[in-house]
């Protein structure tokens, strides 16, 4: 889950993982275009949290909105809603 939702200007993803796993964790707008990628990495057991400032892979401001967060790890895939306030 992330916290604080809606958000602004960071929310942190937290996710733990049962067996060390490659993560990829990336962020979508409403038209399902990747907006950012926050983890794309090798992690081990336990839990972890990263966060998400709210910018594009260019490091620019993203509108208000609705957007997604995408976590994949091996076996397991998920998605969840979030609301960017500002």
């Amino acid at each position: 889950h992330n916290y604080p939702n809606p958000f602004n200007p960071v929310t942190t993803i937290e996710y733990e993982l049962g067996k060390e796993s490659h993560v990829d964790i990336s962020i979508y707008n409403l038209l399902g275009q990747k907006v950012n990628t926050v983890v794309d990495e090798v992690k081990p057991a336990g839990e972890h949290s990263t966060r998400w400032d709210g910018t594009d892979y260019d490091g620019k401001q993203v509108p208000s909105g609705v957007y997604f967060y995408r976590i994949a790890s091996r076996g397991y895939t998920d998605s969840k809603k979030m609301l960017l306030l500002k």
